[in-house]
């Protein structure tokens, strides 16, 4: 009983430090934006969004629910399941948080806990259904919503404030960005710090600890809520260059409209219990606020990376989880090598991120170039969006030569899409 009273201690410190991980992965989901426009200074920025993580937490079970209830059955699932899906869960954090790419923190711990899950106890301990209708269809509505209702809010609010004085409204939208960046700050300590709820619950029912059916105890929501806060302060400002800076060029209104409909459909799927990405949400609203705006430019390279790194999420820790599972099946030695391979590993990332320090006196570097020719979507977007007031010259520098020009040298825009 002692050894197994320590692999569900190693299980829960492991599932915070995730939901460390979890906390400075997704900060640029809430301030990305608000940082690259200038409208919060970023340690202000990332302060408040600790806060307003931590408050989220309390808010609601539902997300935790559905991972500890809902995604693999409960039973015949032990602690060194969980373990080793935790450990897949991590290392692709980290290695993602390292070249900048803002992938889902959710998916890779749903990928880590359904490869763990299969190679301990087979294809049926998962659940098909959920996986399906709770996991898989929100990941690739969730974008495509957010960014449609942000490209379409991004045009009312240039078209609203066509007649407004320019200062005047940017100083309001700047306030204005401040606020939504408060809402999705709760809204993603709503939905992600429950994600670590629901895996020490069902961490605790593996154990003998809980009652199968059981929510999670007030210790683990404040836990959880106290490891993503702390994760949050720290910055992940790596993926905030990256949000912020290298998908595209944000103006406080464009941001604005972005945070308002990443949070809106964010807090909406937490109250249905859907496990969310709020990265792919927040990263759909931000390219959907970028082609709102007349002569806006998407870097689509950029974006294409984001998208094959979200794509290979739940396969890579799947098969991390399901490899560190095999190895924890050996015994206590085993469990004992899968720790040691997840600390050095996370010391390496480390290190190697010391060769290129990127923190808040240079989060708002921009390492994409300076113009990225428009591609097909953008420039027809970008044809028939009504332009903001004073935008003449703007439009001009942005929209490339080539896109009117046919006889021209230069490559097709086409193929940057």
């Amino acid at each position: 009983m002692e050894s197994f009273s320590l692999i569900l201690a190693i299980v829960v410190v492991t599932a915070l430090a995730f939901d460390f991980t979890n906390g400075f992965h997704d900060t640029a989901n809430a301030m990305a934006t608000t940082i690259s426009t200038g409208a919060l200074k970023p340690k202000v920025a990332v302060a408040m969004s600790a806060v307003l993580n931590l408050v989220g937490a309390f808010l609601s079970v539902e997300v935790a629910n559905t991972i500890s209830k809902g995604l693999v059955d409960e039973t015949g699932i032990r602690p060194e399941v969980i373990f080793a899906a935790l450990v897949g869960a991590i290392l692709w954090n980290l290695l993602t948080w390292l070249v900048g790419l803002p992938s889902s923190s959710s998916h890779a711990l749903m990928g880590g806990l359904i490869g763990a899950a299969v190679a301990s106890a087979g294809i049926g301990a998962v659940h098909g259904d959920v996986l399906v209708t709770k996991v898989l269809l929100p990941a690739i509505a969730a974008p495509v919503v957010a960014g449609v209702a942000a490209m379409l809010a991004s045009r009312l609010t240039y078209t609203l404030g066509r007649k407004a004085d320019g200062k005047a409204a940017a100083k309001g939208y700047r306030a204005g960005q401040i606020a939504s960046a408060g809402l999705v700050s709760l809204a993603h300590g709503t939905n992600d710090a429950q994600k670590t709820m629901g895996i020490i619950t069902l961490a605790l029912v593996a154990g003998g600890a809980l009652a199968p059916d059981s929510d999670p105890p007030l210790w683990v929501i404040l836990s959880a809520g106290l490891a993503i806060a702390l994760g949050t302060y720290l910055g992940g400002w790596r993926i905030i260059r990256t949000m912020g800076k290298g998908l595209t060029d944000l103006q406080p209104q464009q941001g604005f409209a972005a945070q308002t409909s990443a949070a809106t459909v964010i807090l909406a799927s937490s109250h249905l219990g859907f496990s969310l990405s709020t990265t792919h949400s927040v990263s759909g609203a931000v390219m959907g606020a970028g082609l709102g705006r007349k002569g806006g430019v998407v870097r689509w390279s950029t974006a294409t990376r984001m998208f094959v790194a979200w794509g290979l999420t739940l396969p890579a820790a799947a098969l991390v989880a399901a490899l560190a599972e095999w190895v924890c099946g050996f015994g206590d030695w085993g469990t004992a090598l899968v720790a040691v391979f997840l600390v050095a590993s996370s010391a390496a990332i480390w290190k190697i991120s010391r060769r290129e320090v990127v923190d808040h006196t240079n989060v708002n570097g921009d390492d994409a170039p300076e113009t990225e020719p428009a591609g097909v979507v953008t420039t027809a977007i970008a044809a028939v969006t009504p332009p903001p007031a004073g935008a003449a010259e703007e439009l001009t520098a942005t929209i490339p030569a080539q896109a009117t020009a046919p006889d021209s040298k230069a490559p097709s825009a086409t193929t940057t899409v």
